[in-house]
This record gives C-alpha cells, sequence and structure tokens, in this order.
C-alpha cells in the first residue's frame, strides 16, 4: 500500500498533536470545504489516517471480507487420482481435447468437493498438476497456480446433478457445426445410445447478452447446467460441449464417441437423402441393457496408451 509523507507547518516549529489522525482529517474536511483540489487532498492523507478518522467521527468503515480457503475432504483414492490424469492424456490423444478443454472428478470423500488440474494443456497433466475445488469454484490449495477460467461449469454441475461423478469440458471441431446451425445433434449409431433424448444447445446470449463467451462465473455456471438438465450432455453455441457422466471411463468414453457420431451424422447428411437415425425407443433399450458395459474395454485400452503401460 502507497504511503504519503504529511507536510509539517513551518510556522512555529513541529507540534506533537497535529499528526493525529482525528486533527489530519477535521483539517482535510476543513480544506475540502475551501474548495481544495482532490489532488492536493491526496497528497495530505495516507490511507491509515483517513480511516481512523472516519473512525474518530463515528463513521462506519465496512471492509470487502477476505475469501476464505475452504478445508480439503482429504487425500482421495489413488486410483480415482490416475484415472483423472489418465481421462486428460487420453482425450488429448483421441483428438478431443487439443491444447485446451479440462476435465474433472468428483472427489471420492465428499460430494462438495471435486478435483481437476490447474490450467494446463491436457496432455501434460499429471497427478502434481491436480487441485481440489469446492462447489463455489474455490480452489483448496492453489499454491499461486493458474486456474481454469471456466471451472465453474464443472462446480455448478456437480452442484445441480448429484448423480455426476464426471465432467468433460472440450472444443472437438466435428461438435461445433450442430452447436450453430438448425440441425440438431442426433444419434446415428450404438454408441451414442446416450443421446436418444436429443442434446440441447445452450447459448450464453439468452442470460447474458453479449460476453466473451466463458463460463467464468458460478450464475453462468448454473445457467448451462439448467440447459442441461437431466441430459448426457450440452452443446455450447459457437463454444464446444459438455459431456458427463456417473463415472471418469463413462465421460471419457461419451466424449470420443461423441465427437465420432458429429462426423458420421455430417457425412451421411452429405450423401443427400433420407437420414435414419436410431429410434429413442432403441436408445433407451441400449442404456438399459448397459451403455456400452461401462466403456470397459475402450478404457483399458486408452489407459494402457496413456500412461504408457
Amino acid at each position: 500500500m502507497d504511503r504519503y509523507s504529511l507536510p509539517r507547518s513551518d510556522r512555529s516549529g513541529p507540534n506533537p498533536r497535529s499528526n493525529r489522525p482525528s486533527d489530519t482529517f477535521l483539517r482535510s474536511a476543513s480544506a475540502a470545504s475551501r474548495g481544495i483540489s482532490s489532488n492536493s487532498m491526496e497528497k495530505m492523507l495516507t490511507w491509515r489516517s483517513f480511516l481512523a478518522g472516519l473512525v474518530f467521527l463515528g463513521v462506519a468503515v465496512v471492509l470487502p471480507a477476505q475469501q476464505q480457503t475452504p478445508a480439503t475432504a482429504g487425500t482421495p483414492d489413488p486410483k480415482l487420482v490416475e484415472d483423472l490424469v489418465a481421462a486428460y492424456r487420453i482425450l488429448a490423444q483421441q483428438g478431443v481435447l487439443d491444447g485446451f478443454g479440462h476435465v474433472s472428478v468428483r472427489h471420492n470423500r465428499a460430494a462438495n468437493r471435486f478435483i481437476m488440474s490447474r490450467s494446463l494443456a491436457p496432455e501434460l497433466v499429471t497427478a502434481a498438476d491436480l487441485i481440489e475445488f469446492d462447489l463455489d469454484g474455490n480452489a483448496v490449495d492453489a499454491k499461486g497456480r493458474s486456474l481454469y477460467s471456466e471451472r465453474f461449469i464443472h462446480a455448478e454441475i456437480y452442484r445441480a446433478r448429484p448423480d455426476v461423478r464426471a465432467v468433460v469440458h472440450n472444443h472437438a471441431a466435428a461438435l461445433i457445426p450442430f452447436s450453430v446451425s438448425s440441425v440438431p445433434l442426433r444419434p446415428m449409431y450404438h454408441m451414442v445410445s446416450f443421446i436418444g433424448k436429443g442434446v440441447p444447445v445452450f447459448d450464453i446470449r439468452n442470460a447474458f447478452g453479449m460476453t466473451d463467451m466463458l463460463v467464468s462465473d458460478s450464475a453462468k455456471g448454473r445457467a448451462l447446467a439448467q440447459t442441461l438438465s437431466d441430459n448426457s450432455c450440452v452443446l455450447m453455441r459457437g463454444h464446444g460441449v459438455v459431456v458427463i457422466g456417473p463415472s471418469i471411463p463413462h465421460a471419457v468414453g461419451r466424449s470420443v464417441y461423441l465427437e465420432v457420431n458429429a462426423r458420421i451424422q455430417a457425412q451421411a447428411m452429405a450423401l443427400g437423402g433420407n437420414v435414419t437415425y436410431l429410434d429413442p425407443q432403441e436408445a433407451q433399450k441400449m442404456m438399459d441393457a448397459g451403455e456400452n458395459r461401462g466403456y470397459e474395454r475402450p478404457w483399458e485400452l486408452w489407459k494402457a496408451k496413456a500412461m504408457g503401460k
């Protein structure tokens, strides 16, 4: 905080009472009433003396409350940590994430905590980069590291959806056309039965007008979570997509096959003629039978490659 020196009177030498905070404030108030400029006033005061003067005169001073660091939920399951690191690398290797995008998982010890990486390119993420957050997007111990500005996507979805255990946000190019056109993203094949009910589109302008397109606070995160509703994913106009799941393998598998489905749909539509999509009842039967067996088979392969095992 900058401090300024108070001018000393030259008339009769130093006055031991002249630098009391109350005297300083009263002289300044009097000076102001005589029309002294605000610049001169600032040079005559220190911030501390000004506040002390206010208190002396009985004026209430309200200082902004400091944001409190949330308490940790404890050490997460090591397997959960390993799977989260693998998820970042898998999605980068599968072309779903590039230098942007992020993945999170709900903490296994507390439903009101989640874990995600510091702001870092996904393929570079290690266990040391992971940070615990509360549902307001506050880091438990950031240690001075940069955070993803869109962590509020994850926080508000975990708040709104107790069933969600993992969240992926990506900018896969194949999905963008379906976020900016009147053509809905629809299930082309059995691997995407999870979108049998359709895919909603979140348009940030509807609630917030002109923005930088980023979901960078809790209010925007809540609006996105409301559009997601009880669906498995939500497109973001001109931005990307959010995919959720009851586990990390589900969220990752859905993200991979959703991007593939978008490419297949665009190719089928480009052929001309009628396109046959999965019927909603077919999709539901596939879900009831066990959605792609929990992605167990591809997850095992993808994780081995991503972790070099």
